[in-house]
């Protein structure tokens, strides 16, 4: 079980999470919308062990145990991933040698054997036929010259490899058109399992037609204000944020 308790995070003397307090159950999609600026992102780079951010109080429990002491490369050993809104360019560094060296990292992070150079090929060739990742884009330097929906469609590749159990998406459908957003969507979706989270964080209904959330969580000025069923998106899509912003206020 993902816990977070009572976590108040500032960065550059400015506080941003203000006793933001949330539970994602295993296997549970919990959906997170609110205003810009309400501390959305925050969370998921805090939840991923990003170092800009101070945690001056709370808990960032994963199975009872507080992670905020980890490396953000041990918070995805132990089952975290994060799917970024604007994933970067790394030029000169082929997709394929990212994620042979991402995969063998994390196992033997885990203590398990790295997996031999066929025994890779075969398990990211059927990854990426599932996914609908042309062989090409396997081999051209990682998110270089790729198309929005390329670049999310390869991150959704990665969850597939690494097999987290908890997958945080942050705004995952920034710059998507109808057809990439739902090749992505059907990606995050063959991975539900009673066993594996999702945090899904967004702005829109769209996202949530497509990956359908067990819980929605309205979040403002650094807190969750409101939480409900799949319904309360479409509430929110019909009559904004306003009075949950006062509400916080």
């Amino acid at each position: 079980m993902l816990e977070i308790k009572n976590l108040h995070v500032r960065i550059d003397d400015k506080k941003i999470l203000n006793g933001l307090t949330l539970t994602v159950k295993p296997g549970e999609v919990a959906a997170i919308m609110g205003p810009n600026g309400s501390g959305k992102s925050t969370l998921s780079y805090v939840i991923a062990g990003r170092q800009d951010y101070e945690v001056t109080e709370g808990e960032i429990l994963l199975d009872g145990v507080n992670i905020l002491e980890l490396d953000a490369h041990e918070r995805a050993a132990k089952g975290l991933f994060l799917a970024f809104q604007y994933p970067i360019e790394i030029p000169g560094v082929t997709t394929m040698t990212f994620l042979k060296a991402s995969l063998n990292a994390q196992r033997k992070q885990r203590g398990e054997a790295e997996l031999s150079t066929p025994d890779f090929m075969k398990k990211v060739r059927a990854a990426a036929d599932k996914l609908g990742v042309p062989q090409e884009m396997l081999r051209r330097p990682l998110n270089v010259g790729f198309s929005g929906g390329e670049k999310k469609r390869l991150e959704v590749l990665q969850m597939f490899l690494l097999e987290p159990r908890y997958g945080i998406l942050d705004e995952t459908d920034s710059g998507l058109d109808i057809d990439a957003l739902r090749i992505v969507s059907e990606g995050v979706n063959a991975l539900r399992s009673p066993t594996r989270g999702f945090l899904v964080i967004t702005h829109y209904q769209r996202l949530l037609d497509h990956i359908v959330p067990d819980v929605v969580h309205v979040m403002s000025r650094g807190q969750i204000v409101k939480t409900g069923g799949k319904e309360l998106a479409l509430e929110l899509e019909k009559n904004g944020y306003r009075d949950y912003v006062t509400e916080a206020a």
